[in-house]
């Protein structure tokens, strides 16, 4: 009984994999395609990050991480939605590369009619290499990290495409050991 619960637990795991590769390749693929937002209004960006924050608060609950905020009042003009997934899965990403009572930033502030937005984290950061190529489909850098942490390598695309899409850019900064800057700029609309 024991060493069926265990394959079975094996069985559902990779099921849950598979189906969110799945997913995130069906959604990367229409990314790839789209050319414009269609659902674009205006709303509260720093609620939004607020919010965000809130969503995965178990996760850095429970690996002792301090949340530091700098966020400005910001609206920003997009795809609320599809912002949400930007912010979950960089802070998510910084939840999961950052030990135990580390720290994680984030500020959102408004300068030369931009919009800037930063996610730091005190994590184990990354090698050049991996800065060169995070924003590949199916990249996955190697990492001490535990294979069942691991993810797809489709996330950051993901983030890439949506953040493109609304006009903007986003670019990491990141050392071995020390962590890393992922920075998000997005036009301020008038």
């Amino acid at each position: 009984p024991e060493t069926q619960k265990q394959y079975l637990k094996i069985i559902v795991d990779e099921s849950e994999r598979l189906t969110s590769l799945a997913s995130n390749t069906i959604l990367l693929s229409q990314l790839d395609t789209q050319k414009i937002v269609a659902n674009k209004k205006p709303y509260s960006l720093d609620e939004q990050l607020r919010h965000c924050t809130i969503v995965l608060y178990n996760l850095w609950r429970d690996k002792g991480l301090n949340i530091q905020g700098d966020i400005e009042e910001i609206s920003f003009n997009g795809d609320e939605d599809m912002m949400t997934q930007v912010w979950l899965n960089l802070l998510n990403n910084a939840i999961k590369f950052t030990p135990e009572g580390g720290t994680i930033t984030v500020t959102a502030k408004q300068m030369n009619k931009k919009i800037i937005v930063k996610i730091e984290d005190t994590g184990c950061g990354m090698s050049q290499e991996t800065v060169d190529n995070i924003f590949k489909k199916y990249y996955q850098a190697n990492t001490d990290m535990d294979k069942t942490k691991k993810g797809l390598g489709l996330g950051l695309p993901i983030v890439e495409r949506t953040v493109t899409l609304h006009g903007g850019k986003i670019k990491v900064e990141s050392q071995l050991g020390k962590g890393s800057v992922f920075t998000v700029e997005l036009p301020q609309q008038s």
